[in-house]
């Protein structure tokens, strides 16, 4: 008997896949009764079938896995970053308290150097935090988690303005 490897229907699998089909030669043909060429046949084909939805799944499954996105640029992740905070920043209490300090004391640059100091400490646990939840959540979970977080202070804001 002899083996051959043939390419399994559809033909759009890698080079990963492949089936060995028992090809019987002509001689060998004429010593196969009906009943075991059909059960070669039903196994071939069983195979094939296997095989193919085994392709489709791996298909399907590695559709679901979250892409691939392209790195960005340092300049790039810098000026989004140094952007965002800086918008998210402006007029907030922070600006507001340093603003005061400023006007009450008479050393504005030592309270500029505090107030840097202050901010570059909590970017950092920011940043710490955030590179280790990244290893424990999905993006989406953190989004989703961030979200709620937002939408309950505001209605915590909101419930405080109501109840003056």
């Amino acid at each position: 008997m002899k083996l051959s490897v043939v390419h399994p229907s559809p033909p759009t699998l890698d080079s990963s896949h492949f089936l060995v089909n028992c090809q019987p030669s002509e001689s060998e043909l004429e010593d196969i009764n009906p009943v075991s060429a059909m059960e070669h046949e039903q196994v071939r084909n069983i195979l094939a079938a296997s095989q193919w939805q085994q392709s489709q799944e791996e298909l399907v499954f590695s559709s679901l896995r979250p892409a691939q996105q392209p790195k960005k640029g340092v300049a790039e992740v810098f000026g989004s970053t140094f952007l965002t905070i800086f918008l998210a920043e402006f007029g907030d209490k922070t600006q507001l308290s340093t603003l005061l300090m400023s006007a009450e004391s008479q050393s504005p640059w030592v309270v500029f150097l505090g107030s840097a100091a202050a901010l570059i400490a909590t970017s950092l646990l920011g940043v710490l935090l955030g590179r280790w939840l990244a290893t424990k959540l999905t993006p989406r979970t953190m989004e989703t988690a961030a979200g709620a977080s937002l939408l309950l202070i505001s209605v915590m804001l909101l419930w405080d303005v109501v109840q003056l």
